[in-house]
């Protein structure tokens, strides 16, 4: 891709956390942002950061580009996603390209691409990965699409990703940037419930006196097990907070259940996956009623007290 081509502005709709850190590394990267969000308060955060425009309406920000024009979102999947498409797509024209970088189903990737691509708008979809750490450190980007329309769109993955070489992949054709990164995600609920669960399993024997935090630590040197989870449970694990007081529940954003779905589509075994998220439905308080159940059917045939 040519230095004119890498430095064309974008539109970046949707200002949250991962949002106006994309919106700060494009900038950074020498890509002027024209930002829009429907919260003020997002639009004020940005204010001050050189190379970023936050506009108050979604048409004032794909209005200041010229056309072909690239209008990238990021928000929540869903009906958040959807109906901001819709208002998106009504003001581009033949020729335009809308980036989807939300953790969409990537069946609805595919039905969108589809509509879009009747109207002559371009459509890549988007996985992202890096969290709140993205903008030090980069992102890891997944794309799906057209080779045409993934070409116009090289350039501002390479100022995303940790460097230009590294960090983002065309996986394939439409859908296929959200088919991996949803996998990727119910791989990272498998990773976090063993490396949660083992730690439990240390917290289990107090009388062998063990520093989980001093553990976690020596683990991160050459052990089979290192990785970046690792690195931030040894990080929370030295934490001045107790253990104890952490709140004993965790949600899923859909991207698990989505995996899930789709090992049972295929007849593909997947029970680490599986277990990851009932563990999360557990915490979630889901698994009351049919314990207290249990209870009572152990009372009924044994006399055993609750609890």
């Amino acid at each position: 891709m040519s230095t004119d081509q890498v430095s064309t502005p974008l539109a970046l709709i949707g200002l949250g956390k991962m949002g106006a850190n994309m919106a700060r590394r494009l900038a950074r990267g020498g890509i002027t942002v024209h930002g829009f969000d429907t919260s003020a308060a997002a639009r004020a955060a940005l204010s001050g950061e050189p190379g970023v425009i936050a506009h108050d309406s979604l048409a004032a920000a794909i209005g200041a580009l010229t056309t072909p024009r690239v209008v990238w979102m990021m928000l929540p999947s869903g009906e958040a996603s959807e109906q901001m498409l819709g208002e998106i797509q009504a003001l581009l024209a033949t020729g335009d390209l809308i980036v989807d970088g939300a953790n969409a189903n990537y069946l609805d990737t595919q039905r969108r691409g589809q509509a879009l691509a009747a109207d002559g708008i371009g459509f890549v979809d988007c996985g992202v990965s890096g969290g709140v750490w993205g903008l030090a450190n980069g992102y890891c980007l997944m794309l799906g699409g057209e080779a045409a329309e993934i070409a116009r769109v090289v350039g501002y993955a390479q100022v995303l990703a940790p460097d230009h070489e590294h960090g983002w992949l065309h996986c394939g054709p439409s859908g296929a940037g959200h088919f991996v990164k949803m996998i990727h995600n119910g791989i990272e609920y498998g990773m976090m419930q063993a490396l949660a669960e083992g730690f439990a399993l240390l917290a289990g024997r107090p009388e062998l006196e063990l520093d989980m935090a001093r553990i976690a630590e020596n683990w991160r040197h050459a052990s089979v097990v290192r990785s970046w989870l690792l690195d931030l449970t040894a990080q929370a694990l030295q934490g001045t907070a107790a253990l104890e007081t952490i709140p004993p529940r965790v949600a899923d954003s859909g991207e698990g259940r989505w995996s899930v779905d789709e090992a049972i589509r295929q007849g593909t075994p997947a029970p680490v996956l599986v277990a990851a998220l009932m563990s999360r439905f557990d915490s979630q308080g889901k698994a009351d009623t049919a314990n207290r159940l249990l209870a009572l059917m152990r009372q009924g045939f044994g006399g055993h007290a609750p609890g």
